[in-house]
């Protein structure tokens, strides 16, 4: 859905070089209350240009500027009076397009590393004269090109930070978009809002009112399907979608019986006959047939196939009841977009597509997908300012498989029932602590290992129920979250006595990599 123009007002885009940081870089401008967007290294001057953006910020990334054939950019761009941002590797190639000089570090640098600013410079306004910040890069600036004054070095890079004001050209080695950057989001900011001059209209509250008026001029009286799994960012497409449109809007629910305790109830609360939005809900109670599907198979690829196909086939059905719709709506979110390859440079991750891939019968003209252009914090602001209550838009992530991939081995409505009881306990105990808003990600899943215990003065041959917990930026990594003993104890002790078939509780403390967040 097209909503660029007059949406966004001011804009700073991100022109990307295979950085594994380039969605951070964007995310940190929008914290800045300015839109921000990611485009490849290849996107053309002319289409730049037509953006008119406020402000250009190049990104890291894995090569050498100075090697042949390696990822660079037309110096037009410094040329057309928008201020410039390079990070590491395009700090290194802004250097090395304007004459500059770039090489092999005779010491390179890798972690957190104290830097020496400059604090008159527009760039570090504010920012203390000795800050700790992240280096990752084997080669460095040797020579600034012409024009260009240093502002910040370390112990071992001479050039941590070049300007050159008059041309508004600013060149940072180490990076401010991570967290371990004590003060980049400060110096960020004093880029976008000072440097750009941006003044920080980009808020949801606007960004809401605007898609509500673009979605009725460009649906007029026509209908809109979307498939609602329940999750937050269907969730809240259907809120949007909803205040646009009304009950032109039809959801399908397909509860596959792999969601977590009373999730289906919870969804159908809100978006059903009684809820507060004003559309078609259409609940599918499939557990059962899910279950017959799903019975004996144990590999967990073979299970995300099953539960995606057989989405497909109960919402084939659905459609075909409904007739021919004008619209289909998804929930797409920006990283989906930028994962998948559409958006910047960075390898393709995964591919994305919400409803796993439509049959090509269902009838529809156009793709809505309103939440294209927003990070999943931002989509999380946009469902309160719909008035989608908290904990639906402030649920914990869930995979589109459900507790299929949450279950090792073979899927059952017994296995189902036990890690549903479970990961309820450990959800609650886990709010009771106030952990539930610090804590990254966390669930309650079901191993395939039975052992020998004891209860009540009996021998138990039960299951062991594994607890997850991660702390994630980005959700590529992830570290296991320090929960305190004491609550590890109370879930633990709580599980074992209240959930029937289970004698054992294990805490998981594997990070990614090696491990992934989920099991299977």
């Amino acid at each position: 859905m097209d909503m660029k123009s007059g949406l966004f007002g001011e804009r700073v885009i991100v022109i990307d070089f295979g950085g594994q940081y380039n969605q951070l870089v964007a995310r940190r401008v929008r914290e800045c209350n300015v839109y921000c967007e990611i485009y490849s290294y290849k996107t053309d001057i002319g289409q730049i240009k037509e953006m008119a953006p406020k402000g250009i910020i190049l990104t890291g990334g894995p090569n050498s500027c100075y090697e042949e054939n390696a990822p660079t950019y037309a110096k037009e761009l410094f040329e057309l009076g928008i201020p410039v941002l390079g990070l590491c590797y395009g700090a290194q190639l802004m250097m090395h397009i304007l004459g500059g000089r770039v090489e092999k570090a005779p010491v390179k640098e890798y972690g957190k590393t104290e830097v020496s600013v400059d604090s008159d410079s527009p760039l570090f306004a504010d920012v203390s004269a000795k800050t700790i910040c992240w280096m990752s890069h084997n080669d460095y600036i040797s020579q600034t090109a012409p024009g260009f004054q240093v502002i910040a070095h370390t112990a071992d890079c001479p050039v941590a930070a070049a300007q050159h004001t008059d041309k508004n050209l600013y060149a940072i080695q180490f990076h401010p978009e991570v967290l371990h950057t004590m003060e980049g989001t400060k110096m960020i900011y004093n880029f976008v809002r000072g440097v750009c001059g941006c003044a920080g209209t980009w808020r949801m509250d606007s960004f809401v009112e605007e898609t509500v008026n673009r979605i009725r001029e460009r649906v007029g009286g026509g209908k809109v399907l979307l498939a609602l799994s329940g999750g937050v960012d269907s969730s809240v497409a259907a809120g949007l979608l909803s205040r646009a449109i009304g009950n032109q809007l039809t959801c399908v629910f397909v509860d596959h019986g792999l969601l977590r305790k009373n999730e289906g109830d919870e969804v159908e609360a809100v978006f059903g006959t009684n809820g507060d939005f004003d559309l078609n809900f259409i609940r599918v109670n499939a557990q059962e047939r899910y279950y017959a599907k799903l019975a004996g198979v144990t590999d967990p690829e073979a299970k995300r196939k099953i539960i995606g196909e057989e989405f497909i086939r109960v919402f084939e059905e659905e459609a075909k009841k409904i007739g021919a719709v004008d619209f289909l709506a998804q929930g797409t979110i920006y990283p989906d977009v930028v994962e998948s390859g559409l958006g910047g440079e960075s390898a393709v991750i995964k591919s994305h597509h919400n409803v796993g891939g439509l049959p090509d019968f269902v009838d529809f003209k156009e793709i809505i997908e309103p939440l294209r252009d927003l990070f999943k914090d931002e989509v999380r602001k946009a469902g309160l300012e719909l008035g989608i209550p908290e904990n639906l838009v402030f649920r914990q992530p869930f995979p589109g498989p459900g507790l299929g991939i949450r279950i090792i081995g073979e899927v059952t409505a017994e296995k189902v029932r036990i890690v549903q009881d479970a990961d309820a306990i450990y959800r609650e105990e886990i709010a009771k602590a106030g952990l539930d808003r610090s804590v990254g990600q966390y669930f309650a899943a079901l191993t395939n290992m039975r052992s020998v215990g004891v209860m009540g003065d009996e021998r138990t041959y039960d299951y062991a129920v594994a607890l997850r917990a991660v702390n994630t930026v980005d959700f590529m990594t992830a570290e296991a979250a320090e929960i305190p003993f004491a609550v590890l104890q109370t879930v633990m002790s709580r599980i074992i006595n209240e959930v029937r078939g289970v004698n054992r509780v294990f805490y998981d403390l594997t990070s990614k990599p090696p491990g992934t967040i989920e099991f299977e």
